[in-house]
């Protein structure tokens, strides 16, 4: 049995027939927390409709029937929403087409409604030619061994059958109301909004509209070849347009988005760039005073300042793996009403839905330096100062990543006068401060951060991480 053609925008037809037995898919493009690949090289519409067999088979496994889809703006993603419709519908399932919009409106859609599933088109911050699926099924995050199963079963193809319908429910409108309930205003402020030509752009501009104070959007058409700038506000250099405007304009602060809306990015009055630690402490100190003694999670790169704090202000700090499907796992798993990552996830359990949203976590942050007699400046300029590197990413054999990790952890355990925590690769905390060593979980890369109150200090620690680098032969980064 073979599908002829895939209708894509514009009445075009994609040549070429699609069939419905196994697939094998491209090795590189089952990642830990989602499918992505380079478009019509490692990842196919063909690819794509294998996934929505393989997914619809698991949903059907599970006595579900329904299944949202989305996607974002990118120049590929309209005929991958179209594969991954018609995959799913082979399947018997009832597909609910929930449009163009960022991630976060399409897990929306899915809590929602009440569906068994969603499937999400999107190639998030990576570059134009890139694509990808992020999935959540039964409400909660879709990762590791669900992915490789759902490859195994697209290999395979061991496909439930039946005919399925779609059904067109566009949520925006609802969303947008959604997002602006828990929004609480003070006094008015001026807000520069940068979306990077994501596909956050409907969204923020249906927000911006309803939002008192003054309101300057940047780069908020969806174009998905992002003639603007990278979407990635982790990377600094992509908030240099955010920054100009926060200062040009005498902005109380700016938000960015990346590529598909679930992570965020912010500057403060001067144009200082709060990380994702830093937006926590400020989220968190709201959530505890309303769940005093709760739990916060963040990511094992986060500052030690972001646990400390936590702590202070009566709450439970603890630290997890990287990664947002494993943070929203364990936050589930704790009942956890915040958690966050230095990448710009943050997730809202206290009054939303346990997902990672951008704007959801644009308009509490806005929300609260509203309502407070400080600006955001005066909030971060609060906060312990600590000295610290940037997230450094630095090439490692796929082979030899998470053993050379290891062969440090094991070399470590004969050193005294040091705690090593080995959640998420190895965090050293000394005297001086700490230091990580963690394998991607994306990537033939290993990842190192250094933390320190003082340069001495942080001259030690870099010290330290180079020499256990060199000893199991791993070439060191360029820490500048």
């Amino acid at each position: 049995m073979c599908r002829t053609a895939i209708p894509v925008a514009g009445g075009k037809v994609e040549e070429g027939s699609i069939v419905t037995q196994g697939r094998a898919l491209h090795p590189t493009i089952l990642r830990e927390y989602d499918i992505r690949g380079i478009v019509d090289e490692t990842l196919y519409a063909d690819d794509v409709f294998a996934v929505g067999q393989a997914l619809g088979t698991m949903v059907a496994r599970q006595n579900g029937s329904t299944v949202a889809v989305g996607y974002d703006g990118r120049l590929s993603s309209p005929r991958f929403a179209q594969a991954m419709v018609e995959g799913l519908m082979s399947c018997g399932m009832t597909v609910y087409r929930v449009g163009l919009g960022p991630t976060p409106m399409l897990y929306y859609a899915a809590k929602e409604l009440g569906l068994d599933a969603g499937a999400m088109i999107t190639g998030s911050h990576n570059p134009p030619d890139y694509n990808g699926i992020k999935i959540m099924m039964g409400g909660d995050a879709f990762y590791g061994e669900q992915i490789l199963e759902l490859g195994s079963i697209a290999a395979k193809g061991e496909f439930a059958s039946g005919s399925g319908k779609e059904i067109a429910r566009p949520v925006m409108d609802d969303y947008v109301t959604r997002l602006l309930r828990d929004y609480e205003h003070g006094r008015d402020l001026v807000v520069a909004w940068d979306a990077g030509n994501g596909a956050m752009g409907d969204v923020l501009r249906a927000v911006a509209a309803k939002l008192p104070g003054r309101h300057l959007l940047l780069y908020d058409d969806i174009d998905g070849t992002f003639p603007n700038h990278h979407p990635d506000p982790t990377v600094e250099k992509n908030l240099e347009d955010l920054k100009g405007t926060v200062r040009s304009e005498n902005c109380d602060l700016g938000i960015a988005f990346d590529g598909d809306g679930d992570r965020i990015g912010v500057v403060d009055g001067t144009g200082t760039v709060l990380w994702g630690d830093q937006i926590l402490v400020v989220l968190a100190n709201e959530v505890l005073k309303a769940v005093p003694g709760a739990t916060i999670i963040a990511d094992v790169k986060a500052s030690q300042v972001l646990f400390d704090e936590i702590a202070r202000m009566g709450g439970d700090p603890v630290m997890w793996k990287t990664g947002h499907s494993l943070i929203k796992s364990k936050m589930a798993e704790l009942g956890s009403p915040l958690a966050g990552e230095m990448s710009g996830h943050i997730f809202f359990g206290h009054k939303w839905y346990g997902f990672d949203d951008a704007m959801y976590a644009a308009l509490r942050l806005i929300s609260i330096v509203s309502r407070s007699d400080k600006s955001l400046a005066e909030m971060r300029e609060a906060m312990p100062h600590m000295i610290n590197t940037p997230e450094l990413r630095f090439d490692c054999p796929e082979e030899r990543k998470f053993e050379a990790v290891k062969e440090v952890k094991e070399r470590l355990g004969s050193v005294s006068g040091i705690q090593v925590n080995d959640i998420d690769g190895v965090r050293v905390n000394t005297d001086d401060g700490w230091w990580l060593l963690r394998a991607s979980n994306t990537q033939a890369v290993l990842v190192a951060r250094c933390e320190s109150s003082s340069q001495a200090g942080m001259g030690r620690l870099k010290a330290m991480l180079v020499e256990q680098l060199k000893a199991s032969g791993v070439e060191p980064p360029d820490f500048g």
